[in-house]
């Protein structure tokens, strides 16, 4: 408990010094350590909320906002973990991005279909991807601009990027939406409801849950407690949403950055009885690389029925 009798040493300080080194000594060496750098394309709603929520986690050392507007996120920095945040119109601050998350496009309007959307993003697609495979080649790509399967489909073959590396929003959200209805509905909390809302995150998504061996009728016009409705609820969340406030966004961008096993858009040829190279919604393990594994999934004759129509829909369009 003796206090240190000595002083740090300090070197002599020329007049040329910077204030850096008047203010710091080196100790030692320092080994590099790994960089991870996070992109989002628009910083409309739901681009601006996959930001915050990446920020507020600390996911990254550095954040890249592109947009035709500049945002400016950096006078908040430093109550954030992040270190670094640039916001530009050129593509060039995107450069050597890990993951790049694509929310732009143009907006659902109230009453409008997400499929009426393909053609005015599918141009906006072409433009953005060249961009974005000049300057981090190697990064995935998380598309969450609608119509999210097509547009996933369109990114993949403008990139050229393997396809574990390139993956679709999909139906996580409906997803999550749908667990906390089957919680409301049994006064359990949501986590512990285990259920997938799979194939297109739009209209003809499919829903599947072991309740029927509880009761055979579930998710049928002959159940007396109408299970069917959550499923019909969670397709049609969105469109009141948007018919309420205009636009969805805080709840998507909490959930891409979640690492777990997520129901995400990727290409299903071959899977499920389906021959069309289509994107659609299925369990897939995320990692460092992008999609590392498909979970197995055993669905009934209805459901794969089901899973075949949202591809056939994709497939047409």
């Amino acid at each position: 408990q003796m206090p240190l009798k000595c002083a740090w040493l300090f070197t002599t300080v020329s007049k040329t010094a910077t204030v850096k080194s008047e203010l710091i000594e080196r100790f030692s060496s320092e080994e590099l350590v790994h960089h991870s750098k996070v992109t989002v394309i628009g910083t409309g709603s739901v681009g601006m909320a996959c930001a915050i929520s990446i920020l507020l986690k600390g996911l990254s050392d550095e954040l890249a906002l592109v947009d035709l507007d500049e945002v400016d996120l950096q006078h908040g920095s430093p109550f954030m973990k992040m270190l670094n945040i640039v916001c530009s119109k050129d593509y060039l601050v995107t450069a050597n991005s890990n993951l790049v998350i694509i929310t732009a496009g143009a907006c659902q309007e109230k009453g409008e279909t997400r499929l009426n959307l393909v053609w005015q993003n599918v141009a906006i697609f072409k433009l953005m991807t060249s961009s974005i495979v000049q300057y981090s080649p190697l990064c995935k790509l998380i598309i969450v601009s609608n119509p999210v399967d097509i547009l996933t489909y369109v990114a993949w073959k403008l990139s050229a990027f393997p396809r574990n590396r390139v993956i679709g929003s999909g139906c996580n959200l409906d997803t999550a939406h749908f667990r906390l209805l089957i919680g409301q509905k049994l006064g359990i909390h949501s986590e512990s409801c285990r259920g997938w809302i799979l194939g297109e995150h739009g209209d003809s998504c499919s829903s599947g849950v072991p309740l029927k061996d509880v009761n055979s009728d579930t998710g049928t016009d002959k159940d007396p407690e109408q299970w069917k409705s959550v499923h019909k609820e969670v397709t049609a969340s969105a469109y009141e949403i948007i018919k309420m406030k205009g636009y969805t966004s805080w709840a998507i961008g909490l959930y891409v950055n979640i690492r777990r096993t997520h129901p995400v858009s990727t290409t299903i040829k071959g899977l499920c009885g389906i021959d069309e190279e289509v994107f659609l919604s299925i369990p897939c393990i995320l990692g460092e690389n992008g999609i590392t594994n498909i979970i197995k999934i055993k669905l009934t004759p209805e459901e794969e029925a089901h899973l075949k129509k949202s591809a056939k829909t994709l497939w047409e369009i």
